[in-house]
C-alpha cells in the first residue's frame, strides 16, 4: 500500500496500464484485418514481429535517453506518442492503418525502459530493497492493460469497426498528462547515472550466466508471443467471434498480470531460480493442452493458467538483469525488455509457418516445449546469487 500510494509511482504504474492496453489492440486488430483481407499466418506472424522489434529494438536507445534526460521527459511523451498515433491508426483504412501502428509503438519504446526504472528504484527505497515486488506490481499494471485491452477491444472492433477504438487512445492523453505532472519533482540526472547494481545490489556473475540468462528470457518471451498472437488466429479459424477471440486473449494476459506479482513476491522470499524454473516447467503442461483440447470451455481455466505460470518470471528475468549489469539504470532496463521482446518476436516469425505447414495443434506443442526448454535453462543459474534479498 505505501508503494501504491507514492503519487511517481502510481503515475508510472497507471502509464503502463494505458500503454499496453493500446499495445494489446493490435492482437485484435492484426486478427481482425487478417480475416479482412485473408492474410496468412505466416504474414500475420511477420507484421506481429516488426511491431513488436520496432518497440522492442529501440528501447536500450531510448533508455540510454533516459539516464542522459531523466525518467521525467521520457515516460509522459512516451505515452502522449502512441496515444496521439493510434488514434490516427484508427482512423485508417487497411495498410496504413497498420503502418502507423507500428510507428506508434515508438512510444511504447520510450515508456518502457523509464517506467521500469523508476519503479526498481521505487522497491529499494520503499519497499526495503524488495525490488522484484516492485517490478512485478509494476509490470502486473501493464499486463491487466494487455488483459483488459482485448476484452474491450474485440467487443468495440465487432460492434463499431476500428473507429470503435478510438475511445482507448484518447483514454492515454490525461493519464499522459498526469505522468509528466506527478513526476516534474524528480532530480535531473546526474553526471553519472544511477547505477543498476549499485546501493550494495550488485551482483557478480559470468558471461557464461548473462548468455544462458538471455536464453532463458528469449524462450519464455517466445512461449508467450506465440499463445498471444496465434490462439486468438486459431479461435477465429474455427468461425468464434472478436468478441470471444478477444476474452480469450485477454484472459491469457490477465494471468499473466497475477502471475507474474506472485513470482515476484515468491522470488523475493525464496530465491529468484525455484521460482523461475517451477512456474516454467509446470507452464509446458496447458500449452501442451491447448494443441490437443480445440475448443472447450475448459480454455477458460487452461489459457489463464497458462499465461500465469509463463508471467511468474517476466521480473525475475529483468530485475536479474539489472542486478547483473551494473551501468545505467535505463539502458539495462531498455536492453534488458528490448531483447526480451525482440527474442519473442523472433519466436513467432519462425514459427508462423509451422501453423501454415503443420496446423495450430503443432504450433502449440513447439510452444510447450519452448517453456520446457527454458525452465531446464533456469537450471544453469546460481542458487543463491540469483536470489534477491528477503
Amino acid at each position: 500500500m505505501t508503494l501504491l500510494l507514492d503519487s511517481i509511482f502510481s503515475s508510472v504504474a497507471l502509464g503502463h496500464f494505458i500503454v499496453d492496453l493500446l499495445n494489446s489492440q493490435r492482437l485484435v486488430v492484426f486478427t481482425y484485418l487478417a480475416v479482412q483481407t485473408g492474410m496468412s499466418n505466416a504474414t500475420l506472424g511477420m507484421i506481429s514481429t516488426i511491431y513488436v522489434w520496432v518497440a522492442s529494438a529501440s528501447q536500450p536507445i531510448f533508455g540510454w535517453l533516459v539516464d542522459r534526460f531523466g525518467q521525467r521527459r521520457i515516460a509522459p511523451l512516451g505515452i502522449l506518442w502512441q496515444a496521439g498515433l493510434f488514434c490516427v491508426a484508427m482512423s485508417l483504412p487497411g495498410m496504413w492503418a497498420l503502418v502507423v501502428l507500428v510507428l506508434s509503438s515508438l512510444g511504447s519504446a520510450a515508456f518502457h525502459p523509464a517506467g521500469t526504472a523508476q519503479a526498481t528504484l521505487s522497491g529499494r527505497s520503499r519497499l526495503s530493497g524488495r525490488e522484484v515486488t516492485s517490478a512485478s506490481i509494476f509490470f502486473f499494471f501493464g499486463q491487466f492493460g494487455y488483459f483488459f485491452g482485448p476484452m474491450i477491444g474485440g467487443p468495440l472492433l465487432q460492434r463499431f469497426g476500428p473507429a470503435g477504438l478510438l475511445a482507448l487512445g484518447a483514454l492515454a492523453i490525461p493519464l499522459g498528462l498526469n505522468a509528466g505532472w506527478q513526476m516534474r519533482i524528480l532530480p535531473h540526472p546526474e553526471s553519472r547515472p544511477l547505477q543498476a547494481g549499485a546501493l550494495g545490489l550488485k551482483l557478480t556473475v559470468s558471461r557464461k550466466f548473462l548468455v544462458v540468462l538471455a536464453l532463458t528470457g528469449g524462450l519464455q518471451a517466445a512461449a508467450q508471443q506465440n499463445m498471444i498472437t496465434f490462439f486468438p488466429k486459431h479461435l477465429a479459424d474455427m468461425n468464434l467471434s472478436p468478441g470471444i477471440y478477444g476474452s480469450m486473449a485477454g484472459l491469457f494476459v490477465g494471468g499473466s498480470a497475477a502471475g507474474g506479482v506472485l513470482g515476484g513476491w515468491l522470488a523475493d522470499r525464496i530465491g529468484k531460480r525455484r521460482v523461475a524454473f517451477t512456474a516454467l516447467l509446470l507452464a509446458s503442461l496447458p500449452m501442451f493442452a491447448v494443441a490437443r483440447v480445440g475448443w472447450t470451455p475448459w480454455l477458460y481455466l487452461i489459457v489463464p493458467l497458462a499465461g500465469a505460470l509463463t508471467g511468474a518470471v517476466h521480473s525475475i528475468l529483468v530485475v536479474t538483469a539489472q542486478r547483473a549489469m551494473p551501468v545505467g539504470m535505463g539502458f539495462v532496463s531498455g536492453l534488458t525488455l528490448g531483447f526480451i521482446f525482440s527474442a519473442g518476436a523472433v519466436g513467432t516469425a519462425l514459427c508462423g509457418p509451422v501453423a501454415d505447414v503443420r496446423g495450430f495443434p503443432a504450433l502449440f506443442e513447439l510452444t510447450a516445449l519452448l517453456a520446457l526448454a527454458a525452465a531446464g535453462l533456469t537450471l544453469l543459474w546460481p542458487r543463491d546469487q540469483a536470489a534477491g534479498p528477503v
